[in-house]
């Protein structure tokens, strides 16, 4: 079992696959065809990435608030600051765009201007009645002065939800059905009636109208990413392509590698239908990310067929060859790969197991496309022409070689000091790493919905809700005076956060009948005393049922009641310390005998999952390390070669580490993902140059210098070819719209050019420091994988099987 892949093995894989050629190429038909069915099983989230386990504390009190007041995200808000809206022509359509969305049948409310209702005391039948600012329309000046002084100056019940007072912005509030809130139907309500009747609307009157809220928040950035991944696709494959056709000057080489490429695209996106896997921000990566994973494939192969015949000059063995020498390393380099992508597998994030099944299976599946589509379609095309193979010769490549066996040779203190100051800055940098659990940070900043965003966080303190659940523990608890002291306490202290907007809860309600009460004199907006009480609640008991303003903020029971508040886009930092503040608050105000408070919230559940993420990161780049020594340590079967490979691997880790802290570029979601990405690509140059190093000591009879010099050279030039591919393959995410895969391309590029460096100067630098204590008898041990095929024996089978495989090339 251990010797499954040696040589041997390898010769019987190359036999099978060039004499089964047409049935090879036929069924990897059948499987893309196959594959394709399932693209219409990929569907787009339509929820938040929930990074918490189902099981988490966190998400378990959000469930229980969804299961008392339901989905809580389904607020989209229309809003003008203009003071020609303050015109009875204007005014006037305002309130009739606002009315348009009531007949929709995704809507389940909606609040305007036109819709604000007076609470009005009846003395003679002893209740409140609602009476409306406006009764139809507005026809003069009068009335429209009078209605700004009865919002503006009368009834602060409204004020800040549906105006500000001070600034005169003026929204509308539209409440979609909570159950399509998380399903396509939002997504046909946001581009299907909300946007044409707003633009309509804008046409006619130059307004300029924002738009916010979660559900259209959540519909364009999930539309932004949608169109992203064409964007990328197109961009990976033409930059990738590119660097393919400058490095071998050859159209059928460049346009065999797109072919394998596109096929492992369509693959990828077969494995996502096929799982039933939603379309993440995660996910979507995958496929630009196989395209430039694979070139690099495609160039390992496609290198050493070329080299083979410009050596021998025999196509069929030069074929045998590409997959008896390079298919072993490249498969044992895409394991790694694959590794690091499937480290994420194991954490309890359903987010980041799905990102883990799909990119590992995408990059094994790349793996075997490249090893089958490859050597059999030059099978079919002729002996390559002598301009095909000129890249061979390219006299800047012998002097990249020559410059890193002289920086090895004569400057290796050099090198170790350049480490070790890289490394101390680095740490430095690390303790400076802040962590973001902003909902919105990663949206495309140039999005017109983002400056919208803004655009409510200036006049109404932020769109991300925040709901704080109050359990009393009993029935009717909620209308109990008690209760509602504390409460508005709460809210006092949520009103002096200036990151908060104004709270909204039944509090409200009852300060403002106790207004109505004193007949709409606003110095009696506030809680009403025990004696009041009585009066009041007997005028609210015999008043129509549609009186409850806030019903959706007590349950059924009243037991449970909600205050709802709205954040700004703030820090990780500063979101925690208002969460403390507001918990010392509740632990003081209600006695835990009689009440059960909690904080919860989208925003609150976004931040929580990424500092579970950031736990998560140890784990899985821990894993990740751990599980490609075993690699190593199963080809090497070497303690000390285990370390020795690890070390310039883990620097480049570090340095952008460090990096990160020094720019200011936060943990998050999209850049915990670099360094489990950059490990498992990165290691693969060390497994390259230490295969070839093991190999170069037996066929020098243990002379260490020169088998590294020899090592060097002859892996040096197919590292920086697929160092280079890889770093402007991940190059193209920075072109993106959204922060976190632009953060996400330029670490991982970065890194991986660390690591090339690394892995060409600092390793075997190590090696010739160490000598003896590295390259001893447990080395020359013959290796469990013998990843590159010895020379000697490699051409006496082939000449051995040369007959047998012509008479069916």
């Amino acid at each position: 079992m251990l010797k499954l892949f040696t040589k041997g093995f390898w010769d019987v894989v190359a036999r099978i696959i060039l004499r089964n050629k047409i049935a090879i190429l036929l069924s990897i038909v059948a499987i893309t065809v196959l594959f394709s069915t399932q693209w219409n099983h990929m569907r787009f989230t339509y929820t938040e990435a929930n990074l918490l386990p189902d099981d988490h504390e966190v998400n378990i009190v959000y469930t229980d608030f969804l299961n008392i007041f339901g989905e809580e995200g389904n607020l989209v808000v229309l809003g003008v600051k203009d003071s020609s809206l303050f015109t009875v022509e204007h005014l006037n359509a305002w309130n009739k765009l606002s009315e348009a969305f009531k007949s929709l049948d995704e809507v389940e409310a909606v609040v305007s201007i036109k819709d604000l209702k007076k609470l009005v005391k009846n003395t003679e039948e002893e209740r409140f009645e609602l009476e409306p600012f406006i009764t139809d329309s507005i026809h003069t000046n009068r009335q429209l002065d009078s209605l700004q002084e009865d919002l503006f100056q009368k009834y602060p019940f409204y004020d800040n939800f549906l105006f500000n007072k001070n600034t005169k912005t003026i929204r509308t509030a539209i409440y979609l059905r909570k159950d399509i809130v998380n399903t396509a139907a939002r997504k046909d309500f946001v581009f299907d009636a909300l946007l044409p009747k707003v633009e309509a609307f804008e046409n006619a009157t130059n307004l300029d109208v924002r738009i916010s809220g979660m559900p259209y928040v959540r519909t364009l950035n999930a539309q932004n990413i949608v169109d992203e991944i064409g964007k990328f696709i197109a961009l990976a494959l033409g930059v990738t392509s590119l660097i393919f056709f400058l490095f071998f000057r050859s159209f059928r080489a460049t346009f065999i590698s797109l072919l394998v490429v596109c096929i492992g695209v369509m693959w990828t996106f077969g494995i996502i239908g096929f799982l039933q896997y939603e379309l993440t921000v995660l996910t979507a990566l995958i496929p630009p990310l196989i395209i430039v994973i694979g070139i690099p494939n495609c160039i390992f192969l496609i290198n050493k067929y070329q080299h083979e015949v410009k050596l021998h000059g025999n196509k069929v063995r030069s074929l045998q060859r590409v997959i008896t020498k390079v298919g072993n390393a490249t498969l044992m380099t895409n394991v790694t790969t694959a590794s690091g992508f499937a480290t994420f597998m194991l954490t309890e994030s359903t987010l980041l197991k799905e990102f883990g099944v799909v990119a590992s299976l995408s990059i094994l599946s790349i793996f075997i496309l490249c090893l089958l589509i490859i050597p059999i379609i030059y099978t079919f095309l002729p002996f390559p022409k002598d301009r095909h193979l000129e890249h061979l010769n390219k006299r800047w490549i012998g002097g990249f070689v020559n410059w890193m066996e002289r920086m090895v040779k004569e400057r290796r203190i050099t090198i170790y000091i350049t480490s070790i100051v890289l490394l101390i800055a680095s740490m430095i940098g690390i303790y400076q790493i802040k962590i973001s659990g902003s909902l919105i940070e990663d949206m495309s900043k140039e999005a017109e919905f983002f400056q919208d965003i803004r655009f409510f966080e200036e006049e109404f303190n932020g769109i991300m809700p925040v709901e704080i659940l109050v359990d009393t523990k009993r029935k009717k608890g909620v209308m109990k005076l008690a209760t509602l002291k504390r409460m508005n306490e709460l809210e006092e202290l949520i009103l002096e956060i200036p990151e908060l907007s104004r709270p909204i809860s039944i509090v409200s309600l009852v300060k403002y009948s106790k207004q109505a009460y004193y007949n709409g004199n606003p110095k009696y907006y506030q809680l009403p005393t025990s004696q009041e009480n009585s009066f009041i609640l007997s005028y609210a008991k015999n008043s129509s049922s549609n009186l409850n303003l806030l019903s959706n903020f007590v349950d059924s029971t009243g037991q449970y009641a909600r205050i709802t508040t709205f954040m700004k886009d703030i820090g990780t930092d500063k979101m925690e310390d208002i969460e403390e503040d507001i918990q010392t608050k509740i632990n003081k105000l209600f006695p835990e005998e009689k009440y059960h408070v909690t904080i919860t919230g989208k925003a609150l559940v976004f931040q929580k999952g990424t500092k579970y993420l950031v736990k998560n990161l140890a784990i899985s780049l821990s894993l990740a390390i751990l599980l490609i020594s075993l690699f190593m340590a199963y080809m090497f079967r070497s303690f000390r070669m285990i370390v020795v490979s690890l070390v310039p691997n883990l620097l480049p880790l570090v340095i952008t580490a460090g990096l990160m802290g020094y720019l200011g570029v936060p943990i998050k979601p999209s850049t915990i993902l670099v360094f489990s990405i950059a490990f498992g690509i990165s290691v693969d140059d060390t497994i390259h140059f230490l295969a070839k190093y093991r190999q170069e000591l037996q066929a020098n009879h243990w002379k260490i210098r020169k088998s590294v010099y020899g090592a060097l050279r002859e892996t040096g030039v197919s590292m920086f070819y697929t160092s280079i591919v890889l770093f402007f393959g991940f190059l193209v995410f920075t072109f993106s719209s959204f922060g976190g895969t632009v953060a996400l391309g330029a670490l991982v590029s970065a890194t991986l050019l660390f690591a090339m460096l690394s892995n060409l100067l600092l390793l075997p630098s190590l090696l010739l420091s160490l000598e003896r204590n590295i390259a001893n008898k447990e080395v020359l041990k013959e290796p469990s994988i013998n990843i590159i095929p010895d020379e000697d024996e490699d051409d006496d089978d082939d000449d051995e099987n040369q007959t047998e495989t012509n008479k069916n090339p």
